[in-house]
C-alpha cells in the first residue's frame, strides 16, 4: 500500500515538474527541453501513476490499440504544422501533454504485471516508430521545426540544428532503455521460468 502510494505520488510529482515549474518553460526555448518532458510525461509519470494505481483492476484494453495509440500519440504530436500548433496555443499544449499521460498509460497497461511473451515483442515492435522519428531528427540535416530558427540562439550553447539533433538522440537513447530493459528482463524472467519447468519435468 505504502509503495504504491510514493509511487502515485512520484508520478503526480514529475507530472508537476514538467508542466508547472520554471524548468517547463524551457520547452519554448529548446527542443531538447520539449523532448525531455514529452518522455517524462510517457516514460516516467505515466508509469508511476499506473503502479500507483490498481491496474489490475482496471479492463485490459487490446494489445494492438495500445500499441498503436502510444505510437500513434508521439509521430501526430512531431508533426511540424501540430508541433508549432502546441506551441503557440495554451490549450493545444496542454491538450498535447494530457494525451502524452493518457497515451502512456494506455500504452504501459499490458506490460504492467504482465506474464507472457506478448510484453517483451510489444515493447521491442514500440521501439520502432520511435527509433525512426529519433534517426530523422537528428540525422536530416535541416531545422525542422521553425518556432526554434527565432528564439534564443546559441542558448546553452547550441545552435537550432545541434538543438535538434541532441533532442534526436535524447529521444533514442531514452526509448532504447525505458522499453528494451524491462523487455529484456520480462524474457530474461520467462526463458529462466521455462527452463526451471523443464527441469522439473523431466525429474
Amino acid at each position: 500500500m505504502t509503495r504504491r502510494i510514493l509511487m502515485l505520488m512520484g508520478g503526480i510529482a514529475t507530472l508537476l515538474l514538467v508542466v508547472a515549474s520554471p524548468v517547463g518553460h524551457l520547452d519554448h526555448h529548446l527542443l531538447t527541453a520539449h523532448m525531455a518532458q514529452h518522455l517524462t510525461l510517457m516514460l516516467v509519470t505515466a508509469p508511476l501513476i499506473l503502479m500507483g494505481s490498481r491496474p489490475a483492476a482496471l479492463p485490459q484494453p487490446p494489445l494492438a490499440i495500445c500499441w498503436f495509440v502510444g505510437s500513434l500519440t508521439v509521430i501526430f504530436w512531431h508533426v511540424p504544422a501540430i508541433f508549432q500548433l502546441a506551441l503557440e496555443s495554451h490549450f493545444w499544449h496542454g491538450l498535447e501533454q494530457t494525451s502524452f499521460v493518457i497515451a502512456g498509460i494506455l500504452f504501459w497497461r499490458p506490460v504492467i504485471g504482465s506474464s507472457g511473451w506478448p510484453a517483451p515483442i510489444y515493447l521491442f515492435l514500440a521501439t520502432l516508430p520511435c527509433d525512426a522519428l529519433s534517426a530523422f531528427l537528428v540525422f536530416c540535416g535541416h531545422a525542422v521545426y521553425r518556432p526554434y530558427l527565432s528564439g534564443p540562439t546559441g542558448m546553452f550553447g547550441l545552435s537550432p540544428l545541434g538543438d535538434q539533433a541532441l533532442a534526436g538522440a535524447l529521444m533514442w537513447v531514452a526509448v532504447t532503455f525505458a522499453y528494451l530493459i524491462p523487455a529484456l528482463v520480462l524474457t530474461a524472467r520467462l526463458v529462466s521460468g521455462g527452463r526451471g519447468y523443464s527441469k522439473q519435468a523431466e525429474a
